[in-house]
């Protein structure tokens, strides 16, 4: 067990006390504006108390067209910075990495939320999405690498870039979603091309220690897996991210593809030669043996979701104890409340059938 409790440090020279980062959760929290509300507060710097490494915030838009959910934290305006000053002075006096995910929903932004017709690569009749220009896919570009600036000025040590679940540059990275006919469509090079111009722009604005990873999906949300494992070797070549997080829903799962079923989703990214950039992945990762199963597998580091919701101390549970399991669900509504989830936390739980107890 020892080896969870290691530093490891990044190619960007910052250092991290473990192996635990708490995924960025949607939780619904903040203010409609944006603005850090005190539960989402609590809620995060609880789980740095907790002794997770790397603290990352939920998914933050970089556009306020981009909102993705009621109650989410924004990093689209410099009205945002004090409030995230404040939280990420806390995050770091527990000697927990800092670190915001930078996000924009696209065509799963919720028309009634945004009060306009959600954007996307292409025109989607589904989500009744329009198309972005050439201009506005660069004016898209450049707000995801302001946003990293300001999540800089915030007092972030790094952020994300999220490029998972179905979002706007996931959409890009699609061939089934992404149909332009311009030099971000068509090709995989062209459809990649926006992630390679922020994580350029990013590094470029925010200097060489800054930290800064990509969150991919593997798989499902129109990508095909040989395609991102091309778009993440690439990224690692170019040596310019200091962290891959691969989301898997199960990390211990094989792929839906049928051509790539002859190992695990997990070995398809462990085989890539990462050289000195580090792999975090999340899925079903909720009790030691599966941390343990994962670190001993190749992995770096670990995402942990759903267990950090139960348990805001999971890192510390694990590493004192090799049999820790969380408790079982549906967890007790006064459990939560112990845990630092708020009432708005609490109801948006209630949407995954069993989680909290009637």
């Amino acid at each position: 067990m020892k080896n969870l409790n290691n530093e490891i440090i990044f190619p960007c020279g910052i250092s991290m006390k473990n192996r635990f980062m708490l995924a960025p959760l949607t939780n619904t929290q903040s203010y409609e504006d944006g603005r850090l509300s005190d539960e989402e507060f609590n809620w995060l710097t609880l789980r740095a108390k907790g002794n997770f490494g790397l603290t990352m915030s939920c998914a933050s838009h970089v556009q306020q067209i981009g909102k993705g959910f009621s109650g989410q934290l924004g990093i689209f305006n410099d009205n945002h910075i004090e409030g995230l000053k404040r939280l990420t002075d806390e995050i770091k006096s527990y000697n927990s990495l800092a670190v915001a995910q930078l996000h924009h929903a696209g065509m799963r932004s919720p028309e009634d939320i945004i009060g306009e017709k959600p954007v996307c690569p292409s025109a989607d009749e589904k989500t009744n999405s329009r198309a972005l220009s050439l201009d506005e896919v660069k004016h898209l570009r450049d707000d995801f690498i302001n946003a990293a600036v300001r999540a800089k000025k915030s007092g972030y040590e790094g952020v994300e870039i999220h490029g998972a679940h179905g979002y706007i540059l996931c959409q890009f990275l699609s061939s089934t979603i992404n149909k332009r006919k311009d030099e971000y469509g068509g090709s995989l090079e062209n459809r990649s091309r926006i992630i390679f111009e922020i994580v350029k722009g990013i590094r470029e604005n925010c200097g060489n220690s800054f930290l800064l990873g990509v969150r991919l999906s593997a798989e499902r949300f129109g990508v095909k897996l040989s395609e991102i494992k091309i778009v993440c070797q690439r990224l690692i070549d170019e040596q310019k991210i200091d962290f891959l997080d691969m989301s898997l829903w199960d990390s211990f799962k094989y792929p839906n593809e049928d051509e790539h079923k002859g190992k695990t989703l997990l070995q398809h990214f462990t085989e890539l030669d990462f050289k000195d950039v580090l792999l975090t992945v999340a899925g079903n990762i909720r009790t030691s043996q599966n941390v343990n199963d994962i670190i001993n597998s190749g992995v770096d580091f670990v995402t942990v979701g759903r267990a950090a919701i139960l348990h805001h101390d999971f890192p510390v549970k694990v590493m004192e104890n090799p049999n820790f399991d969380p408790i079982d669900l549906p967890a007790p509504k006064s459990h939560l409340r112990k845990e630092g989830l708020s009432e708005k936390f609490i109801d948006y739980l209630k949407f995954f059938k069993g989680f909290v107890e009637d």
